[in-house]
């Protein structure tokens, strides 16, 4: 029996919460809040026709940027309710309900391996107590030789950057590229928000 992620027991005690998520981020962007920086910016660092997973996808907010922009998108979310909306608002692409820790995406027919696989949102803070390593050896298990993991999330969340640099090792990743903000301010001890691009060690 798999372990419940954060994200399923903040939702179990406010089972209102995936539907506020929902609604927060179609506010934002009827206001004509800016959504897509994490888009933008693992955009720029492909070819047109990349393949790309969305791990932790939630409503589709970036894959589904990212494949208006051209690219070959796969998300996966945890929460069955995100997946409904992603499938509601892009339902060309393909939404799979799973736990990152178990991903396996051969045993659901998607071939592999993947150019980029992000992973934003915040995402890396609501895993399973103790599965991070899991998560991101996983991750490793669906990238191509040259592909590369971008890692976004903020601190104070209770999962401590070095700590994540440490997973990252430990799942055979290597940092190649650390940044304060998706649109490239450098990292420095004093951030409060990481975007780290790893590739295999």
């Amino acid at each position: 029996m798999r372990n419940e992620t954060l994200w399923e027991a903040k939702k179990r005690q406010n089972p209102e919460h995936s539907a506020w998520y929902i609604s927060r981020f179609e506010a934002m962007r009827e206001q004509g809040q800016d959504l897509d920086g994490e888009a933008r910016l693992i955009d720029a660092m492909l070819p047109r026709g990349a393949r790309i997973l969305d791990a932790g996808c939630g409503p589709g907010r970036v894959g589904g940027e990212l494949a208006r922009r051209g690219h070959t998108v796969v998300g996966v979310d945890v929460d069955p309710e995100l997946i409904d909306a992603a499938r509601h608002d892009f339902p060309d692409l393909q939404w799979f309900v799973g736990d990152l820790a178990e991903l396996d995406l051969p045993a659901e027919g998607v071939p592999e391996p993947f150019d980029v696989i992000v992973c934003a949102g915040n995402v890396m803070t609501f895993l399973a107590p103790g599965t991070a390593v899991d998560v991101l050896t996983r991750m490793r298990g669906h990238l191509a030789a040259d592909g590369r993991i971008v890692v976004g999330f903020g601190g104070n969340r209770g999962y401590a950057f070095q700590a994540f640099f440490d997973d990252a090792a430990a799942a055979g990743l290597e940092v190649q590229q650390r940044f304060s903000t998706w649109d490239l301010r450098p990292f420095t001890p004093e951030s409060d928000f990481l975007v780290a691009v790893l590739g295999r060690a």
